[in-house]
């Protein structure tokens, strides 16, 4: 067929002949006339049009038979259902669909014009692997499980990215063997699933087009994140209590239901890398089938070589889908005999891995042979990220179990919570007096309130590739201009090629700055300009002085130009250490309104958390009335803070704007101190909801338009509740007495966030004074920026 894939194992007819013959078979037992009636003018009409039962060798002519296609799957796709079913008629791993329902034609004219049709993450030689699956199940009855799930990823009209999950109809199409057909036995079939990333092997037994597909299939779409079966795993993984053998059995038991296996088995090992060897996770009561019976084993002797090697070295998944198989071939390793022992016949290995870190090993088992094979391996790909956060969880709380009290483990904690980590520590060192055993226990507050604030620099990432790209267009000019000097005195035919490289990469610089051309640049300087720089240097006294020049203005330890790139980070270095050092100071005068638990970071700005509430104080009663005055205390300081911004910049390389956010959350929640990160961090699922808004909430959109919420010169205070409203806007019109906040108050409503829904804002323009000697005297944003112009020369530029 036309327009099918290039390497594709089938060769594809687009046919109807299978609901023909349906309708046929339907009209000699139908005993109702008027379907009857119905059914032999279908066929009559049908039968016009003798191609849709032959088969339709050019996809293009879909679009000419598109009626009597229609007609003929009215059933299938019934009219009353079409704007609620995501659904169409397709071809196995082609994304040529035709008849779509009218919800599937909206949301792909929703995409755009650019958008093409792509199954995520599926390339074309898995296409070509699972198109031979397709005959092996359907034409040799194999019944291979190959059943990961598929996924359409549709943008939607505001350009939000949605997934869809694919159903495959395959009742209306047959397989079978073409010219050049390869017949397949027990044992190619063997071969064939412990070598899923082989496609050279598949095409030796598939040829291209050697096999006809006639038929099609029906695409059902369904609108989805994660399935349950992952999403009850992510449950289990990531409780913050210890797991109990009910969550090992919840765990293993997701594993069943993802593989279709009802006794399918689950067990971990961990890998020490400091000493090379396999352990138990905690004990002898977590399973072990690398380790079966032991506590521990070397590495290199537990495993065989090709295990050690994808598990260790190339952190990929290790497969057997014959345990007999592999041990004859093996020699019957410590591993082959470990399986054995506990009648294993086919597994998965899956590596853990943190980066380049290996942790363990997680150990899926089964009882029969080629149950678990390199291609159903692939379930654990969307599965592992779970996995490999539990396990880290895991392991940093065993590696506290194993060291010292606070002083050792917990050396930085703010002055409001130290009472409680003394009282933990006393604990501690009693229980260690008395018997020597002792744990250093959670801290955890509850029903504490959160504020959390940001003063954050606009556009940071545009204006640190805006200096990066002016430094490397400078060095290409000084070098260009070397290299033409250098022509006139020896017409090397290097320097030309030299010289068309380097006016090939300003041009690439001028429209835009990516790491693949900053990376090519270097690339270039590195082995190309450098190694004829000493040359160049000996042709003259002038060339010799051009070099020196240039080799001057190079960074030592990079060899590149860093000048505007310099004058960007010493900015935000001073802009950041200077913002920081003022809300230290103003949080002195904070604790005095209430005690409460204060951290701040510096990114491309300064964020701050803080925590108030009971359960942090040691018997303080709380009232509500000392949020409200951190509250107001916050939203105060946050405008002394943009002033400090820009009055700093009076005397800076260049100028940055700022945007500023509050963001109120009306109920409390509980914090938990984390060893591994030294900080407090939001407890519990429910919890982790503010976490998620603080995350995406400077990205968030006002409400129908394309315009942030965020902006430069004003503040914004984004809540939910009618009563944050209220509020805020009494703190707002005491501060614009103050000559804190100006007269421009905008309501607004934000768009939704993915998992976050129904925010609201007051935005308000900043006063400042521009001058500390002028306390008084504020001015607007657009008045700022005139009073920066005149101080510092033009606003923003970099030379």
């Amino acid at each position: 067929m036309k327009n099918q894939l290039e390497e594709f194992p089938l060769d594809i007819k687009i046919s109807f002949h299978k609901i023909i013959e349906q309708y046929r078979k339907q009209v000699e037992k139908e005993p109702g006339s008027i379907a009857r009636n119905y059914m032999e003018e279908l066929l009559e009409y049908i039968g016009s049009f003798p191609e849709l039962s032959e088969g339709i060798e050019d996809a293009e002519d879909l679009k000419r038979l598109k009626d009597p296609i229609r007609i003929l799957l009215d059933d299938l796709f019934p009219g009353i259902l079409t704007d609620n079913e995501i659904k169409a008629a397709s071809l196995p791993f082609h994304n040529i669909i035709f008849n779509p329902s009218n919800r599937l034609k909206n949301l792909l004219n929703a995409a755009g014009e650019d958008y093409v049709l792509e199954m995520r993450e599926l390339s074309d030689d898995m296409k070509y692997i699972y198109g031979c699956i397709l005959v092996l199940n359907h034409h040799y009855n194999y019944g291979i499980d190959f059943s990961r799930p598929l996924y359409y990823d549709i943008p939607d009209k505001n350009g939000i990215v949605k997934h869809y999950r694919l159903a495959l109809n395959a009742d209306f199409l047959e397989i079978f063997p073409g010219k050049g057909a390869k017949e397949i036995t027990d044992k190619d079939v063997d071969q064939l699933i412990q070598n899923i990333d082989d496609v050279s092997l598949w095409k030796e037994k598939f040829p291209p087009r050697s096999w006809i597909f006639k038929g099609f299939t029906i695409l059902n779409l369904t609108d989805v994140t994660v399935d349950d079966a992952i999403s009850r795993l992510k449950t289990t993984l990531l409780q913050q209590e210890p797991a109990e053998q009910g969550d090992l059995d919840k765990f293993q038991e997701v594993f069943r239901s993802i593989y279709k296996i009802s006794d399918l088995k689950v067990g971990f090992t961990i890998y020490n890398k400091r000493e090379m060897i396999f352990e138990r996770m905690n004990g002898r009561e977590a399973q072990s089938f690398i380790l079966h019976n032991q506590m521990v084993s070397d590495c290199k002797t537990g495993i065989c070589e090709n295990s050690f090697r994808s598990l260790i070295e190339d952190q990929s998944y290790f497969t057997i889908a014959n345990v007999d198989s592999y041990a004859r071939k093996t020699g019957n390793n410590l591993l082959a005999q470990n399986l054995k022992e506990s009648n294993i016949k086919s597994c998965i290995l899956a590596p853990i891995a943190s980066g380049q870190e290996l942790l363990g090993v997680l150990e899926l088992v089964s009882f029969r042979k080629n149950e678990l094979n390199s291609i159903n391996a692939i379930k654990l790909d969307d599965i592992l990220p779970y996995i490999v956060t539990a396990v880290q969880r895991n392991r940093s709380e065993f590696e506290n179990r194993i060291k010292a009290v606070i002083q050792s483990e917990c050396t930085s904690i703010h002055p409001s919570v130290l009472w409680i980590f003394e009282k933990e520590a006393k604990r501690f060192i009693k229980d260690m007096d008395e018997d020597g055993l002792a744990s250093f226990k959670d801290i955890a507050f509850k029903d504490v309130y959160p504020l959390y604030g940001q003063i954050d620099i606009v556009a940071s990432s545009e204006a640190r590739n805006t200096a990066i790209q002016k430094d490397l267009i400078h060095q290409l000019e000084m070098v260009e201009n070397i290299i033409e000097k250098a022509n006139e005195i020896e017409g090397l035919p290097i320097y030309d090629q030299v010289r068309f490289r380097i006016r090939e990469f300003m041009e690439e610089l001028k429209d835009s700055l990516n790491a693949s051309s900053e990376q090519k640049i270097f690339n270039l300087l590195q082995k190309e300009v450098n190694p004829i720089m000493d040359h160049i240097k000996d042709q003259s006294a002038d060339l010799e002085k051009l070099v020196l020049e240039y080799q001057k203005e190079l960074n030592p330890e990079t060899g590149v130009v860093y000048i505007r790139r310099k004058h960007y980070d010493e900015t935000v270095q001073r802009i950041n250490r200077t913002m920081a050092r003022f809300i230290d100071r103003q949080q002195v005068a904070a604790q005095s309104i209430y005690p409460h638990y204060f951290e701040r970071y510096k990114t491309d700005g300064v964020d701050h958390n803080m925590y108030i509430g009971a359960s942090l104080t040691f018997n303080r009663p709380f009232n509500m009335v000392y949020l409200y005055n951190l509250r107001l205390w916050q939203l105060r300081t946050m405008c002394e803070m943009e002033n400090r911004f820009y009055q700093i910049q009076q005397s800076t390389p260049i100028s940055l704007d700022a945007a500023s956010l509050i963001l109120v959350f009306n109920t409390t929640l509980s914090i938990r101190y984390r060893m591994d990160e030294k900080k407090f961090d939001v407890d519990g699922t429910y919890n982790a909801r503010y976490e998620i808004i603080k995350k995406r909430i400077d990205k968030a959109f006002i409400k129908n338009t394309e315009e942030r919420i965020t902006q430069k010169g004003k503040i914004v205070v984004v809540y939910s509740q009618s009563s944050d409203e209220r509020e805020y806007l009494r703190y707002v019109k005491y501060l614009q007495t103050k000559n804190y906040l100006g007269d421009e108050i905008e309501l607004l409503e934000l768009e939704d966030v993915q998992g976050v829904i129904g925010l609201k804002a007051i935005r308000v323009n900043i006063l400042y004074t521009p001058n500390e000697q002028e306390p008084d005297r504020t001015i607007t944003y657009e008045g700022l920026m005139e009073y920066l112009d005149e101080v510092k020369g033009d606003h923003k530029t970099y030379d």
